[in-house]
Parts: C-alpha cells; sequence; structure tokens
C-alpha cells in the first residue's frame, strides 16, 4: 500500500516538493491550503496528475482546502506561513507564524496522530519547537528542513569552485537556518579529501559566508520571492528517507536533550533518518572555535524563541 503524504501549503514551496515527490513516487499526495485559496490547490494537484503520463509516474496527488482529506497521513511536510517581509520585526514574524502553526499542527495531530511532521516554516527552529509543543509528538516525529539545504547549497558551491561533480561532495552545517548556520570545512569532503586541504583559506572563507547568504542571495536577485527549487527538493529527499526506511544520515533541525550540551532547543545536527523520524542524533567532535560559534547560534535561536507566547 501506497504511503500519504500531505504537504501543508500550496505556495511555490509546497507545489514544489510535492511535484518532487510524486516524481520520484513517494506516495500518494495530499496538498492542502486555507478555505481564501480556494481552488488553487487543487489546480496545481490536477496539473501535477496530467503531468504523470508524461513523466512516468502514478503517484495520486489531491488537492484540497479541507483537512479531512489528509486524515492518517504518514508524513506531513508543513510549509504554511509568512514570510518575513520588509519592516517586519522578527517578533511580528514569529507572532504571524505562530498562529498559523498551531493552527496547522492541532488539525494535523486530530487527523494524523501517527504522523511524522516536516516542519520548513521560518524561522524554522522555533517554528519546529512550537509544533512539537503543540502536537506532544515525540522528538523523533517532528523535524525541521533546513540542513539538507544548507548543506545542498555549500555543496553547490564547492562543486562550482573546484569544477567537480556536486556527487563527490559531503557538506556539513550544524546550527540554526540562515545567519545562526556553522558550516564545518574539515568535515565537507571532495571524494573523501577535506576542502580544506584542495582550497585556500580565503576560499574556503568565500564559501562559508556565501553558503551562510544563500538564501539572501536569491531573495535579491529574483527581488519578488524567495527559493522554492532547492528547498522543495531539499524536502522530497528527507520524505524518501523516511518512508523507504533508508536511514541516511542527514542534517535536520532535531530537539536536543543533552546532545552537544544543549537541553529543550531544536537545532540542526546529524540524524538517521527512517521510519521513526529521527531515530538517531549523531554526535561529532568539535574544536573550542567551533563550539563558540554553535555558542552564537544557540543564543540566536533562544532570542527568537523568546518571542513565542504559550
Amino acid at each position: 500500500m501506497r504511503r500519504k503524504i500531505t504537504v501543508v501549503g500550496a505556495g511555490n514551496v509546497g507545489a514544489t516538493t510535492a511535484h518532487r515527490m510524486a516524481e520520484r513516487e513517494l506516495g500518494n499526495i495530499v496538498l492542502v491550503d486555507i478555505p481564501q485559496t480556494e481552488g488553487m490547490p487543487a489546480g496545481k494537484a490536477l496539473d501535477m496528475m496530467q503531468a504523470g503520463p508524461i513523466v512516468g509516474y502514478d503517484a495520486r496527488i489531491i488537492g484540497t482546502n479541507d483537512y479531512t482529506e489528509t486524515a492518517d497521513s504518514d508524513v506531513v511536510v508543513i510549509t504554511a506561513g509568512v514570510p518575513r517581509k520588509p519592516g517586519m520585526s522578527r517578533e511580528d514574524l514569529v507572532g504571524t507564524n505562530q498562529r498559523i502553526i498551531t493552527d496547522v499542527v492541532n488539525r494535523i495531530k486530530e487527523s494524523s496522530p501517527n504522523a511524522v511532521l516536516i516542519v520548513v516554516t521560518n524561522p524554522l527552529d522555533t517554528m519546529a519547537y512550537l509544533a512539537k509543543k503543540v502536537s506532544g509528538f515525540p522528538r523523533e516525529r517532528v523535524i525541521g528542513q533546513a540542513g539538507v539545504l544548507d548543506t545542498a547549497r555549500m555543496r553547490a558551491f564547492i562543486a562550482m569552485e573546484l569544477d567537480v561533480s556536486g556527487e563527490n561532495i559531503y557538506a556539513f552545517v550544524l546550527g540554526g537556518h540562515g545567519d545562526e548556520m556553522v558550516p564545518l570545512p574539515r568535515y565537507s569532503t571532495v571524494a573523501g579529501i577535506p576542502i580544506t586541504e584542495l582550497l585556500p583559506p580565503e576560499r574556503v572563507e568565500a564559501i562559508v559566508d556565501r553558503t551562510r547568504n544563500a538564501g539572501a542571495e536569491i531573495v535579491n536577485l529574483v527581488k519578488t520571492g524567495s527559493a522554492f527549487y532547492a528547498p522543495g527538493a531539499a524536502v522530497a529527499h528527507m520524505v524518501e528517507a523516511i518512508v523507504r526506511d533508508r536511514k541516511l544520515i542527514l542534517p535536520c533541525s532535531a530537539y536536543l536533550q543533552g546532545e552537544y550540551g544543549l537541553d529543550d532547543i531544536y537545532f540542526g545536527v546529524p540524524v538517521k533518518l527512517g521510519l521513526g523520524g529521527a531515530e538517531q542524533i549523531i554526535e561529532v567532535s568539535l574544536t573550542p572555535e567551533e563550539r563558540t560559534a554553535i555558542g552564537k547560534s544557540v543564543s540566536l535561536i533562544r532570542s527568537t524563541m523568546a518571542h513565542l507566547k504559550f
């Protein structure tokens, strides 16, 4: 029997995620959005279904404004929320998206109490923390998507710098999403060779800086929106690891209970993803400098979490 996957939010990220998952035939997909978008998710789902005979996938895709269609989902991807707009404070963004995520999670926990939740809404780590608190799900079943995207961006930049295949590259990014992230060059490799042995320090630092600012770079270029191709691919990769029980080690925002010396926070770390969700958190050794950077990342995340109102 096919897995059932719900994507909440039929905007660019949600629709692209749904399409990627359909192409990989990861399961049957429900694309749901708010009542004010009546017809839009159904139209996008129908468009994807009509692409199936051409591309060669048989996944069933339903678009709806009714959460009853999402019942008994195995995985729920939450992309719903608003982006930070000019003049909007971090507190305003957290307040608005807290209301949205709280409503979504309350609906999902009633209709799909055994689902694995993947949170994509920003500010990512704070919204993942909120989703866990609202759902009451075990930490294994509430995961934030950030690190897969951030490492993909770093891999792309390394590939562009060295003119090699991205398949040869493994990148390593810890911490929060955005300014809070902590790329670790000494754990980032090309065919097993650390990039610190292949590039001079100034080029490594340039890649690190570009990775941290990759999302903003796209926003500045596009001007009327933000990234969605790579984020959609990143979510689909995570969903595949879960529904196919692949046990992939991927960087995800996970709820920490003592790991890395941190507690009661969602933070980007290497995680083993399988049917149970975040089945294991992998700890790696860190230098004093890396621990200092992680401390700064933690402070930024906690300052954002402080705007949550329970």
